[in-house]
């Protein structure tokens, strides 16, 4: 195969990854809209920093973990997922282009991909990357991130966890 042929190949199946998670897991571009759809939903922000047509682990992050039924139950039950691309082939709008530089700044991003959680009031829950293994783990590694910051913050609002059972009465 020719070197046009194959880039042409990786080209078509980057964009047709990026468009099938898009309408899969309800990714949201704009961050002012996603962070207050997280402040009243009371759920916690995914920010995916990625660099969607040309960087592979933010490929195989995409394939492995985010296109997958267990990361897209839990994301839409848990998370407002938002991406923050910085492609070199496709054209990206020029306020999306701004705010995504900017919010790369703010979190100190540097290189690709980069998942930043935030509580529902925006607050640092954490960070991560790619990880091996696939959607089932990685949903148990940001279900771990979340519940430290739950447990942490027990009266962080919208993010605290509701009691598991009413306390029994005194005497019985």
């Amino acid at each position: 195969m020719s070197r046009n042929l194959v880039a042409g190949l990786v080209m078509m199946a980057a964009v047709a990854l990026l468009g099938a998670r898009a309408a899969a897991a309800d990714w949201e571009t704009n961050f002012d809209k996603a962070a207050q759809a997280a402040a009243k939903s009371g759920q916690f922000l995914l920010l995916d920093f990625s660099g969607s047509d040309w960087c592979g682990w933010c490929m195989r992050l995409d394939e492995e973990v985010f296109s997958q039924p267990e990361f897209k139950k839990y994301a839409k039950r848990n998370l407002v997922c938002v991406l923050l691309d910085f492609p070199h082939q496709k054209k990206q709008n020029k306020k999306v282009r701004a705010q995504n530089v900017r919010l790369a700044g703010k979190y100190g991003v540097r290189g690709y991909p980069v998942v930043i959680i935030l509580a529902p009031d925006g607050t640092l829950v954490g960070r991560t990357g790619y990880k091996a293994g696939g959607a089932t783990p990685y949903v148990a590694h940001l279900k771990a991130m979340i519940d430290a910051y739950k447990q942490e913050h027990p009266s962080g609002g919208p993010a605290a966890p509701e009691p598991a059972s009413p306390a029994p009465a005194p005497g019985k």
